[in-house]
């Protein structure tokens, strides 16, 4: 019970810290620049299972929202009122999704297949809400003149692949580390 609990206590902020890396890891496009925080989100699943990894997301947003620039253009509350504040809300669903789908209670270790299934509908999750907040506020909030279309280009279309690709590589890295992790 003791080395549990030292295992949440270490890997928990370990991986909140790994999302803020990925925030400053960017590429930047229009609107949304392209970072490695989806990586760092779906590997925290896949290691983490759905509990460690909600909790590193969850971590990760509060101190942003508390002002603690983790964010990719800084943080404090008023962060809600940009239009990819959605995504960040969404690493804390696709980090569960992710983990949901790959920690299953009678097996040992998940199989690639089902990591992969796991990723890409984590990644779904993260932009689905994503997408759905950036229509909101730069419509609603913003007031932006910007068509449906454009968000999605830009919101998913321009992003979608680089999380793909790296997507993949955190379902390696993960099918590496788990038995070494043993959190199973």
């Amino acid at each position: 019970m003791e080395s549990k609990r030292l295992l949440w206590l270490t890997l928990v902020p370990l991986f909140t810290a790994l999302i803020t890396v990925g925030a400053y890891i960017r590429i930047p496009t229009p609107f949304i620049p392209i970072t490695f925080q989806v990586f760092f989100v779906i590997l925290t699943g896949l290691l983490l299972g759905p509990k460690m990894a909600v909790y590193s997301t969850l971590v990760y947003l509060l101190l942003g929202l508390f002002g603690i620039p983790v964010f990719t253009e800084g943080g404090g509350f008023s962060y809600i009122f940009k239009p990819t504040f959605g995504y960040i809300i969404g690493f804390v669903f696709g980090s569960f999704v992710t983990g949901t789908l790959s920690f299953r209670k009678n097996d040992k270790y998940p199989s690639f297949k089902r990591m992969v299934m796991a990723f890409l509908l984590g990644v779904l999750t993260i932009y689905l809400f994503g997408v759905t907040y950036f229509l909101f506020v730069a419509k609603a909030v913003l007031n932006l003149p910007l068509t449906v279309s454009a968000i999605l280009t830009y919101g998913f279309l321009m992003v979608i692949p680089g999380d793909l690709i790296t997507g993949v590589i955190a379902v390696l890295i993960a099918k590496r580390l788990n038995p070494i992790l043993k959190i199973r």
